[in-house]
């Protein structure tokens, strides 16, 4: 199979997982059905499929879409960046530092009875976004040694970062009301639950720009591959790349994190598992992982609102389900190398 097709199979995936979001559910549309509605022919009787489809799935699954894709990508640039398959937004303490911010504002303007106003609608996106940068700030600079980054050192500080922030985020769980405390535990394991067309309106732009800029940056990425010296001599400038990179793939975690809370391990199954079919060369890797990345996760939350119907499992629950067991067969196979 040539490698390219691998593009041509993601997309199919995708469109595939996007008409399965729209018509499962605890209203299953028939293929028909689903055409009508899109068509915009249904009698006046099936109205109902119309505020179902277009109100609640279209923007769940274009929400699933674009995280998924921005969060499978972030993935790929950060292992390239410290050159570790194991690197991932939530294992470097970026998600975890998001959330941290993102709870912190849900849960002391209620409790403090601060009248924040137009403030509400940036508010909690940016101060996502502050989380995420000062996490990955305090975890460069532990494990920065010199001009070196020394990779197990930075994966430690990621996990004691999303010690931290969990240990902080239960201690904001004490403190908040109790019609609170439900949708901030569910926020925290991951749901696109609350996906509406004023979350898509801030996010998926941002998101989808993320995605669509990413492959820019493939032969930079490819290069750094080399080391660092190597890559400066072929004309890469590091240190901007570095910063630049890390703002993206933060920026993509905060925004996430803001509209869907804490979803991790696709920026660790996809990438890993698309770097066994392509090889390291990013400018496949990168549009493949926003492919696959995508269809994922639309699927997990597919899968998320619907085997347990009438309840709805965080769909972060099933990435874990699926990346842990990833995530320690790669630590053993580096292990037995």
């Amino acid at each position: 199979m040539h490698r390219s097709s691998i593009l041509t199979i993601g997309f199919t995936l995708l469109v595939a997982a996007a008409l399965l979001g729209l018509a499962v559910g605890a209203s299953a549309l028939t293929p028909v059905q689903l055409w009508q509605v899109t068509t915009g022919t249904l009698t006046r009787s099936d109205d109902w499929m119309h505020a179902v489809v277009l109100d609640v799935r279209l923007p769940r699954v274009l929400l699933a879409l674009a995280i998924g894709a921005s969060l499978s990508q972030s993935g790929v640039v950060l292992q390239a960046l410290f050159r570790n398959p194991l690197a991932e937004q939530s294992l470097l303490g970026i998600s975890g530092g998001a959330a941290f911010a993102a709870a912190a504002w849900l849960v002391v303007v209620p409790l403090l009875s601060l009248q924040t106003g137009w403030l509400d609608l940036i508010a909690l996106p940016l101060s996502a976004l502050l989380g995420a940068l000062l996490a990955a700030w305090v975890v460069i600079r532990i494990a920065r040694t010199g001009s070196a980054t020394d990779v197990s050192t930075l994966l430690l500080a990621g996990i004691s970062i999303n010690a931290l922030a969990g240990a902080g985020i239960a201690l904001l769980q004490t403190l908040a009301s109790d019609a609170a405390l439900r949708d901030l535990t569910l926020w925290f394991y991951g749901s696109l639950g609350r996906a509406g067309w004023s979350e898509l309106a801030v996010g998926l732009p941002l998101l989808l720009g993320i995605s669509l800029w990413l492959p820019r940056e493939a032969q930079a990425l490819d290069a750094l591959l080399l080391g660092e010296a190597e890559a400066a001599h072929l004309g890469v400038r590091i240190e901007s790349l570095k910063r630049r990179l890390l703002l993206l793939v933060s920026l993509a975690a905060a925004t996430s994190v803001a509209l869907a809370g804490i979803i991790g391990f696709i920026g660790l199954i996809v990438p890993h598992l698309l770097r066994r079919l392509l090889g390291p060369g990013h400018r496949l890797l990168l549009p493949a992982a926003g492919l696959f990345g995508a269809a994922l996760l639309i699927v997990a939350d597919t899968a998320a609102r619907t085997v347990f119907a009438p309840l709805e499992v965080p769909v972060g629950v099933l990435t874990a389900l699926l990346g842990v067991p990833l995530f320690l067969g790669l630590l053993r196979s580096r292990h037995t190398a």
